[in-house]
């Protein structure tokens, strides 16, 4: 079956970096667009960011467009999510995500930025 699992998140000070990674297994990764999201306490899970299977399309939420980076390694089944400049309100559970909000979800990894 389709598993998707997240991984380093962690403490940030205001302005530092993470890499988020995504494992993915069960499926052909490779022929499926990918996507992060995030949720901050609350009921919205927002979207962060999209690639497509080439990674030849990327998009991303203009909240963090400039300081993230979401890149993929097909070989791997890997899907990153590089996260510069973080501030305060980057703070959330970040989930990798296949066919958007009814698809498939990891168990999320917290991202924690405080000073």
């Amino acid at each position: 079956q389709v598993q998707l699992v997240e991984s380093g998140g962690g403490s940030v000070q205001p302005g530092g970096s993470l890499r988020l990674s995504c494992a993915a297994s069960g499926f052909a990764f490779g022929s499926y667009g990918m996507n992060w999201y995030r949720q901050a306490p609350g009921p919205e899970r927002d979207f962060v960011g999209g690639i497509g299977t080439d990674s030849r399309i990327i998009n991303y939420a203009a909240s963090v467009k400039g300081r993230f980076t979401i890149s993929r390694d097909n070989s791997k089944n890997a899907l990153y999510l590089e996260m510069n400049a973080l501030k305060p309100e980057d703070t959330a559970v970040y989930y990798c995500n296949r066919d958007g909000r009814t698809g498939y979800w990891g168990q999320g990894t917290q991202v924690t930025v405080s000073s």
